[in-house]
């Protein structure tokens, strides 16, 4: 075997055997096609599809719209505790078999709601399959809620009136969906109420809109994390100012390429954003419909892009050193880590 693929080989391998955190990935986007006909099923309701394989083939994403027309159409089958459990379920198995010890998992009660299924019911079902995984699978779990920017404000509102009375099952608030025509600014009272409740804020932003976009989830939401944020590097003065801050990027390189933020994984940022000092790590965002669990992120990326062991090590850290996480915890897995990429 040649040296340079016995090193990648080696690399690779420490990497699927390494501990991650997962901070970005949206539940509804966890669901499979599989799960979603058998639920569907289960609750005498039909997909636009004739079968799982129908339904991935519509996975031929031309932007973030199109993706998002299949996404809320699958979430359609969502409607009791227990499909929204085995939902999560689902999920929480999969993600620890790619060594995935905590997660930090993104829900949209609006997609649910306006459909007329209760909050109580979305959160019990996500929360019931988090407090198993602690003790079966021995990982932990939290939940944050986001808000879809393509609505309103005082829906946004409405809806944190509705988690109110399950405040200690969130651990933050997000901002997520289209960002086209919705900028940050328009949710700066809601976060201030969630900041103020004692919520972690975190938001989409710098994928499909600018830098500036960015900068706006920064200053008026008061964002702790920044979901995605490759175009950051678009504008010299916001490198500087996540680099100066340690502003976390959860950056997701088979979504990006799959609604087409770059035309290949080869063409990916991602080297750029390490080399720029940035405190980027990386996760699956919606692994049903990407193609991609955030091993086969790491795998691809690694496998396509000029990345190397040091690279791995510090995406891997900084999947916890962005968490939310204790200290403590932080470091317990940040050990790990060191022990296996000091070879």
């Amino acid at each position: 075997m040649k040296p340079l693929l016995a090193g990648l080989l080696d690399l690779l391998d420490r990497i699927a055997r390494a501990p991650k955190a997962e901070l970005h990935v949206h539940v509804e986007g966890t669901l499979e096609p599989e799960l979603a006909f058998t639920i569907a099923r289960r609750n005498g309701l039909t997909l636009p599809y004739d079968s799982p394989e129908s339904m991935r083939k519509a996975f031929a994403f031309t932007s973030l719209q199109s993706f998002l027309d299949v996404y809320y159409a699958a979430a359609s089958v969502l409607v009791t505790e227990r499909d929204f459990f085995d939902l999560a379920w689902a999920y929480l198995v999969r993600a620890r078999a790619d060594n995935v010890v905590h997660a930090e998992i993104f829900f949209d009660p609006q997609t649910h709601t306006a459909r007329g299924v209760p909050f109580e019911t979305v959160i019990s079902g996500l929360s019931r399959a988090i407090t198993r995984a602690r003790g079966e699978l021995g990982m932990s779990a939290g939940l944050i809620m986001c808000f879809l920017r393509h609505l309103t404000e005082a829906e946004a509102f409405a809806t944190l009136d509705s988690a109110l009375p399950f405040r200690d099952q969130l651990l933050g608030v997000g901002l997520d969906s289209g960002e086209r025509g919705n900028p940050p600014e328009k949710f700066r009272g809601v976060f201030a109420r969630c900041r103020g409740l004692g919520l972690h804020a975190v938001a989409h932003a710098g994928e499909e809109g600018p830098p500036a976009s960015i900068v706006a989830a920064l200053d008026a939401l008061g964002a702790e994390r920044i979901d995605h944020g490759v175009r950051c590097l678009e504008d010299e003065a916001v490198v500087k100012r996540l680099v100066r801050d340690r502003t976390p990027l959860t950056v997701c390189p088979l979504s990006n390429v799959r609604l087409r933020v770059f035309d290949s994984l080869a063409d990916h940022c991602l080297p750029q954003l390490l080399a720029a000092g940035l405190r980027a790590s990386v996760h699956s965002d919606d692994p049903a419909y990407f193609g991609g669990s955030i091993n086969r992120n790491l795998t691809e990326s690694f496998s396509t892009l000029p990345l190397s062991a040091a690279d791995a090590h510090t995406l891997l850290r900084n999947s916890f050193t962005s968490s939310f996480l204790d200290a403590a915890a932080q470091a317990r897995h940040i050990d790990r880590l060191a022990e296996l990429f000091a070879a």
